[in-house]
This record gives C-alpha cells, structure tokens and sequence, in this order.
C-alpha cells in the first residue's frame, strides 16, 4: 500500500461536543508487523483494565481474523500517537465469515443467505491512559464502521458489545439487540448483538452527526485494497459497489 493509504487525514468537522478532535486525527491501516503489533499490545492493555480478559504472558491480544482478507486493522492517532484502534471486517455471500458472524451465526447466516452484506466492527478499545482526556475519542473511532457501510453499500451494519455499552450504540447508530449476550473467544464477559439497517438509518444518523459523513476520496483511501491484495468489490458481491459519494459526502 501506499502511504496514503496508510495514514489517511480525517476532514475537519465538529464532533458531538463540539471540539474539533478531527482535525488532530489520523486513521492508519495496521499494514505492518510492527503497526499490528502496537495495536495487539493495545488492545491488551485495555482489556485488561476493563476487566474483559485475563493476564497473559505475551501481553497482546490477536485472532486469525486480524489477517483475514475481508478486514481491515486501523489504529486511531490523536496528534501522531496511538489512542484507539478497531477491525472492520466485511461479510458477503462470498466470504461468509466475520467475527459476529462466526459467534451468532444463526441469526447472521440466513442473513448473508439471503445476499447481505454485513459490516463487522470488532475489537474497539481505546487507551485507558487517554479516553478520560479524550471524551470524543469514542465516536471518532466508531465512525470507520460507518465510512465502511457507505465503501461498500452494506446492508447491515453490526456491534456486539456489552449490555452496558449498549445505549451508545442505540443513540448514535441506531441500532437494536437482535439476540440474547454471548461470549466471543478469549473474552470473560458476554456480549450482545446490535444491528441496523444501513440504508434505512443513513440519513437520521447524518443529520444527528454529520461528521459521520465521509467523501469517496476518504473512502477509497480507507478500504481500497492494492491492485494485487484480495478484494471484496463488485466481483464478489452485487451490492457490494461503492456507494454514490452524493449519498455520503457532506
């Protein structure tokens, strides 16, 4: 990849509190040993001080899906430094497997089945050493699964995360319980299933936070994979085409 791929800088809009954290952000694909294994070790450390996992001995935290090819590893940075990180993870009837979907696949399944395509974002932790000095930290993270629903036309958009993170979720993306907690592997706490319907809420969320909008350039730059890295476009999926940047951009 190149370097714009790797680092790319998000626009300067307000966030919800009305900072302007986006301007100091950049959001950099994990494309190397050395950036995966900051955010393993991240990922670790947060865990950890939220009481979600045990102690190990390695001090990292990974999955086969961190190099699967339908995902994506970002870390968020905050005036050059590594603050946050998630996986976004993109399910089609022609790769039918994601994190949520391999945990919940009786709801999910029928689902990609049917030719949906889902949006998984996992693995969101942020450092428990900034978050408290950075309130807005989480929506900014967050916004990535968005970016990647309008990339690729999702039809669903998923969280799983714990009861007690569950109204963020219901207010920013709208999004609704579909089933009843379950443990995700190497976790010590349930987690619960949230899902919309993309196209259904896309607009009601924009009005509510515009910055979660985003331009085809941005998206591209995010998600696009090299000319030789397996891809998750068009060719795999029908409805898996960009979406129209009208739709999306501000």
């Amino acid at each position: 990849m190149s370097s714009v791929h790797q680092q790319t800088k998000v626009p300067g809009v307000s966030s919800p509190r009305g900072h302007e954290l986006l301007d100091r952000i950049d959001y950099r694909l994990a494309d190397t040993p050395a950036a995966k294994e900051a955010i393993y070790q991240l990922r670790y450390r947060a865990y950890l001080d939220e009481g979600a996992i045990e102690p190990n001995a390695d001090g990292r935290v990974t999955d086969a899906h961190d190099d699967m090819p339908n995902s994506w590893v970002f870390g968020v940075h905050v005036d050059g430094v590594l603050s946050g990180s998630i996986r976004i993870s993109v399910a089609t009837p022609a790769m039918p497997t994601s994190p949520s979907v391999d945990v919940f696949s009786d709801v999910l399944g029928p689902e990609l089945q049917n030719g949906k395509v889902i949006v998984d974002p996992t693995r969101f932790v942020a450092d428990p050493d900034r978050i408290q000095r950075i309130p807005e930290l989480p929506y900014v993270t967050v916004r990535l699964g968005y970016v990647a629903c309008c990339y690729f036309d999702a039809d669903i958009g998923l969280a799983t995360v714990r009861a007690e993170h569950q109204a963020f979720y219901r207010r920013v993306f709208l999004q609704k319980p579909l089933c009843e907690p379950r443990l995700f592997p190497g976790l010590l706490k349930p987690v619960g299933l949230m899902a919309a319907d993309y196209r259904e809420i896309r607009e009601r969320v924009y009005a509510r936070f515009p910055f979660m909008r985003s331009s085809a350039f941005e998206r591209r730059m995010l998600f696009g994979r090299a000319a030789d890295a397996p891809t998750l476009r068009a060719a795999d999926a029908p409805n898996m085409a960009p979406a129209k940047s009208s739709e999306c951009y501000i």
